[in-house]
């Protein structure tokens, strides 16, 4: 049995909390900790089992019941908690991304070194089951040598300005999934990315300094050419859709909807709407991630999405801002790290 703190109980901390209460064997919550945690979050907590609740995540680090740490606390507690956590022993799931400060989360991978802590980054979409057949399909040589990777990701409403102008952006809040999607899918890294951008959503996103609306063009290393299309606004729900061409063949994943049912009647054929909320659509991803992170604990492997692979988003995230500012495509070899 491994015995976790979960750190932030905001709306992921809330996710990862019930999943692994309800979803994950072999797993428990011994404690959830927030700042800001209040009576109802805390009656709520103890209805799904967990034991304790406080407002001090050291309580966690300092408990040698504890054997992992999930941090799903704000995005600039990411690094120091991990390297915290590392420092105590503790194994470590951390959500995306691990930092938006490059430097940062070199200290992360420096405090990794020498040590037998596993540690995962919480890229869920791998674990989702369309995805998943998509990546079997390319790796198992079905469609041959990729050589077209497309990517739709657009949110169903756009965040608030307020939260735009402090999330680190589009490219390293909302893409940073879709920069992970396309390593997974091509198996290898991307080389180069130019980007066209656009406010046209929300002028307040722009005026926060940010976009809501991209094509993102990379040249992959294995050759394969990608693009990837973002909205932060689709009436009609949660476009998520992927697909890979190669010369062999095509294969592709449409988005999951509440059912398969299709009306036709004299005016037309009507489907059924994508799923509207990424609980929704990816809440089992969720829970299948940490079921492989407690594997790996319990057998000493390596986690199926370690520190490197929570980097290279980023640094792809980075990249795509540059290409923004400067007008070109920016080689990933130009970021350093």
């Amino acid at each position: 049995m491994v015995t976790f703190g979960v750190i932030g109980a905001g709306r992921i901390g809330k996710v990862h909390t019930e999943s692994i209460c309800l979803h994950v064997k072999g797993a428990k919550i011994k404690t959830l900790a927030d700042p800001f945690m209040s009576d109802e979050v805390a009656a709520w907590a103890k209805d799904l089992g967990v034991e304790n609740t406080t407002k001090d995540y050291h309580e966690i680090l300092n408990d040698p019941e504890i054997d992992a740490v999930m941090i799903c606390s704000s995005t600039n507690t990411h690094s120091p908690i991990s390297i915290e956590a590392i420092k105590a022993g503790k194994h470590v799931f951390c959500e995306k991304p691990i930092d938006h400060d490059l430097a940062k989360i070199k200290e992360v991978v420096e405090a990794l070194k020498g040590t037998k802590i596993k540690y995962q980054v919480g890229f869920n979409r791998r674990f989702d089951h369309n995805f998943e057949a998509v990546r079997n399909a390319v790796a198992s040589g079905k469609i041959g040598e990729p050589h077209i990777i497309k990517i739709t990701s657009r949110d169903p409403e756009p965040p608030s300005a307020e939260y735009a102008a402090v999330s680190g952006g589009m490219f390293l809040d909302m893409t940073i999934h879709d920069f992970d999607m396309v390593r997974y899918l091509a198996g290898c890294d991307a080389e180069e990315i130019y980007v066209q951008s656009a406010v046209l959503v929300d002028p307040a996103i722009g005026k926060a300094g940010d976009v809501d609306t991209a094509l993102i063009t990379l040249k992959m290393a294995n050759g394969a050419l990608a693009m990837i299309d973002n909205s932060r606004k689709a009436v009609y729900g949660y476009d998520q859709r992927a697909e890979v061409f190669g010369s062999k063949g095509m294969v592709q994943t449409a988005n999951d909807t509440q059912s398969t049912m299709v009306f036709s009647g004299d005016q037309g054929i009507v489907a059924e709407k994508p799923l509207y909320f990424f609980l929704e659509r990816y809440m089992e991803s969720f829970s299948r991630e940490v079921r492989l992170f407690v594997k790996a604990i319990e057998e000493d492997t390596d986690t199926p999405l370690g520190v490197m692979d929570g980097l290279k988003p980023v640094l792809m995230g980075i990249a795509a801002k540059k290409s923004v500012e400067e007008h070109r495509p920016v080689k990933l070899s130009e970021i350093q790290f």
